[in-house]
């Protein structure tokens, strides 16, 4: 269609632009659509808590484990016979776990979709999944990116940075951190990267790939998070320097600076870092914001040295490792369970 078609004349000669008309009339549709995807969705996700309750209720009535078993089969026979599938033994066993996990309706995030809850159900500490039925409502994640989150134990990282046990109260409260230490993440996961483990890899890949992934690598950073620049060069007395990546959060009010290192981190590069913070308070930082900070993500590092550096005068620079590879899951409770004894110990060393 030519410009020249989208321009119509009224009796009273006026114009009207039938493509801002369209595109008006579009996006009505579109949410529309999208209102009744949800309501159905919603609907469905109902339907299989009933389903749920009904063979918990039933199951519970009998004091035979074969009782339930045959009223699930018998349920799924008749029912993928009537609406084909989706009920499937294995699937009503689902529904009733659902059910168990969520036994009044009225308090179920209807937020959520049947597809995150099949992988909430997975979760069985109920302040971990509270945990991660917050996260995903207030940063609205895809049941895949739920998945992953839990697959990487992002509950288990968040708590052995400081102050989490007060931060997962609040995210229950709906409440959003302020305090710029509590976006920090031990490890950091970097799987979607796919830089392969034990491989021989520069920094600059590292950023390159971390960047050519950036909706994963921003999911993975966290909550209000948004990218300002790579290697942005700034200009300090007669040198210019490149951090290698900048963001801001919008939750923390603060600019965050980061570096990565493939080797194990020195005194020198936590200077450096330290450097980029008091650079970035000075010239960037405007009234009502925070401090930036500072992360340094390290492939490893002497937690010893980094404390010496960092000492009581040197605030909002941090070191954190990361992992290019899906670690296991006695791979990353080790890594979890050190950095937390760490952390209690330095805790501790504070009160002496």
């Amino acid at each position: 269609m030519d410009d020249k078609d989208l321009i119509i004349n009224n009796d009273n000669n006026k114009t009207v632009d039938i493509e801002i008309i369209y595109k008006d009339i579009k996006e009505k549709i579109l949410t529309a659509r999208s209102k009744m995807l949800k309501h159905i969705d919603t609907t469905m996700t109902e339907v299989y808590w009933y389903v749920g309750k009904i063979t918990y209720e039933l199951s519970e009535n009998s004091t035979k484990a074969s009782y339930g078993k045959k009223i699930i089969d018998a349920l799924s026979a008749k029912l993928t016979n009537e609406f084909g599938s989706g009920f499937s033994p294995v699937s009503i066993r689902r529904m009733r776990k659902f059910f168990e996990l969520y036994p009044i309706w009225s308090a179920v995030p209807t937020e959520l979709s049947w597809s995150h809850f099949q992988e909430l159900i997975r979760v069985n500490r109920k302040e971990e999944r509270e945990f991660y039925e917050q996260e995903a409502i207030k940063s609205n994640w895809g049941y895949r990116e739920l998945g992953r989150q839990i697959n990487t134990k992002l509950y288990d990282r968040f708590l052995i940075s400081p102050d989490k046990d007060k931060i997962i109260e609040e995210s229950k409260k709906g409440l959003i951190e302020k305090q710029p230490e509590e976006l920090l993440k031990n490890p950091y996961i970097f799987e979607f990267a796919g830089l392969k483990e034990n491989k021989n890899y520069l920094e600059t890949d590292l950023e390159k790939a971390l960047l050519s992934h950036l909706t994963e690598f921003l999911l993975e950073l966290g909550r209000g998070f948004s990218f300002v620049a790579n290697q942005q060069r700034i200009k300090i007395g007669s040198e210019y320097y490149y951090p290698d990546l900048v963001f801001y959060n919008r939750l923390a009010k603060c600019f965050v600076i980061i570096d990565l290192k493939i080797g194990k981190l020195t005194h020198q590069d936590i200077g450096q870092m330290q450097m980029y913070v008091n650079y970035y308070k000075k010239t960037q930082m405007i009234e009502g914001e925070n401090e930036p900070i500072g992360i340094l993500l390290c492939a490893d590092k002497d937690d010893a040295v980094v404390e010496m550096t960092l000492g009581d005068s040197v605030k909002n620079v941090y070191a954190s490792k990361y992992l290019t590879y899906m670690p296991s899951k006695e791979e990353l409770i080790k890594i979890i369970k050190d950095e937390k004894e760490l952390y209690e110990l330095a805790q501790e060393n504070e009160k002496e």
